[in-house]
Parts: C-alpha cells; structure tokens; sequence
C-alpha cells in the first residue's frame, strides 16, 4: 500500500480545521522530499476556496475538492474542534467518501476520523482519535472499534492517529512504508521529533495528571515522590515525611488519587526509566538503580504491569515508527 515515486498526497481543507493537524504532516512529506521522497503535496478544499482553520489563519488551496483525483494517491483528512458541525456538512462528507474510495490509502489526524467514520470508511476498521474523543466515537459510531490508546491504528489501507501532533507520527510512519526506516530515521532527526514515540496516549506526565489534590499533606508527598523518584519512598517513608499515620495517608490516596500509595510511586518511577530509556543509553541497572526499582528484574516486573513491553524492546522502539 505504500505510495508510488510521484504519489500524490491530497490534503483535505475546511473551515475550522485544525492548522498543525495540516501542517504537521504536510512538513513531514516535504521533509521527506528533502531525502529522496516524490511526495506531490496537494490542499484541496469545497469549491478551492480558501479557508480559515481553528487558529483564524486564512489557508490557501490547491484545487476544488471535487476536482480530487484520489487515483494512486494519500488522501489525508485533517481535524478540528468543530468536529460535529464537521460531519453535518454532508457534502464535504460524501467527497470524503469519494476520494477515499479511489485513493492508495487514507489517512486521518485527531477528529478527522470523525469525518471517515460518519463517510462509511471506518466501518468493521480498528481506529483511533484523540484520547478526549475515543468514547464519543465509539458511541457515535459503533460500527468502529475503536482504539483508545494507541498513537496511530494501520488497518489495511486506512490509517488513523490520535491526538494533533500524532499526525506527525502518522506521516512519518507513512514516509518508512514508502521509503523505508533509515529515510524515516533521516526525517524525524531533521524534525528533531522520535521516530516513534514509545507508549501510547495515556503516556501523561503522572504528577500532572494527577493534579492538585485538596489535602497539602497528600501534595507535599505526592511532589516529593516525583521530585525524587529513587528516594526511599515506601509507605513508612512517605507517613513519616508527611506526619501523618499510614492508614490515614492510604485513605487520602485512595479518596483524592483512587490508587495506592504504592501504585503512585510505581508510576513515577517507571515514567522516570521510559525517560532514561528514551533519552540516554546507559544499561538497565543504570536505568533501574536512578528510577529507584532498585534491580533490573524489577524494573522488567514495572514494564510488563505498566506498559506490557521490556524495557529493552520500549528502547528498541525508537528504531522505527511501528509501521509494520
């Protein structure tokens, strides 16, 4: 399914549409054609009239959406906030319809799987969207199987990806099915981005997500945790430093946090090795010993509870976009 040498890559424009869920895969191509690609870049739009994305930016196109040829093409389908009034435009929706039916592959970033399910081209496909958007997809669109995590979904020749900047993701791993991983490697280190982010969507900072809990007991220990993930922070440790009993510390976690103190050091410890593994190359008892696990064993336990890799094959997968 990868593209021919002079494929074009149609880009669907309307208004409201998210500016880097265009941009972004747009620079990846063009990157790409930078490295030996023959990407044609294309922006076709209802009419060929300009439009304005979520941003109040005025973008240009290339050709009337109509006028499309999806023959031997990558047509891509953009996002946007406005999703709902998006699908309601049910002409723009049926030349989605159109061009998907004649294109090499289709593509879709963050809500704009919205508009291919509500175009019948999802139907009986895993797909994905951004997180926030996952469960009203499923609702909307039961026909989907949808796919709450994952940064891109490849089911044969319909790609989907999650939230905004994953349509760099998306096009990168379409640019390795068509020129291969060393291209793809080339490009993502041009665009200073990872070939392939490790994890999926929920990978969100643990101490951000958590937010800020009402108890100034519970957030002192909770920032103390992940200003220092490798201190002694077993369940005496973190009573004593906040002064308060460990039933009572147990209690606090489960009501404000609805998990264990344990389970929350666990956590920011493994997010501090998936960074040590991203970032350097030092061994897994380095990685271990400075997330705090203490062993490696240990650390591969936290890999396979949290993320259901190794933490050798989470490093490895740097290597490529997962294309395959």
């Amino acid at each position: 399914m990868g593209a021919r040498p002079g494929s074009p890559v149609v880009v669907v424009l309307y208004d409201g549409v998210r500016l880097l869920d265009v941009s972004g895969p747009l620079e990846v191509f063009a990157e790409a054609n930078e490295h030996g690609g023959r990407y044609e870049l294309k922006t076709a739009s209802p009419g060929g009239a300009d439009v304005r994305a979520n941003t109040g930016t005025r973008l240009g196109a290339d050709l009337d959406l109509a006028a499309a040829d999806p023959r031997g093409a990558t047509v891509l389908v953009p996002g946007g906030p406005e999703w709902a009034r998006t699908i309601a435009d049910t002409a723009l929706v049926a030349q989605i319809r159109r061009l998907a039916g004649g294109a090499n592959r289709t593509a879709s970033v963050c809500a704009g799987a919205f508009a291919l399910a509500a175009a019948g081209v999802l139907d009986g496909r895993r797909a994905t969207t951004h997180w926030d958007l996952t469960g009203r997809l499923a609702r909307r669109f039961p026909r989907v199987r949808v796919d709450e995590d994952a940064i891109f979904v490849k089911d044969g020749p319909v790609i989907t990806s999650a939230g905004v900047t994953s349509g760099i993701d998306l096009a990168l791993a379409l640019v390795e099915e068509d020129l291969g991983a060393e291209v793809a490697r080339l490009v993502a280190k041009h665009l200073v981005v990872f070939l392939q982010r490790p994890g999926g969507q929920s990978q969100f900072s643990v101490r951000l997500e958590t937010g800020r809990p009402r108890t100034e007991v519970l957030r002192a220990v909770l920032d103390a945790v992940a200003a220092d993930p490798a201190a002694p922070h077993t369940l005496d440790d973190l009573a004593a430093r906040a002064g308060v009993s460990t039933r009572h510390l147990t209690r606090l976690f489960r009501d404000e946090l609805g998990r264990t103190p344990a389970r929350f050091v666990e956590q920011v410890r493994l997010e501090s090795a998936q960074h040590q593994l991203e970032r350097t190359t030092e061994p897994l008892d380095v990685v271990a010993r400075r997330a705090g696990f203490g062993s490696v064993e240990t650390l591969r336990r936290a890999f396979a509870r949290g993320l259901g890799v190794t933490p050798s094959d989470y490093r490895a997968r740097f290597r490529t976009t997962g294309i395959g």
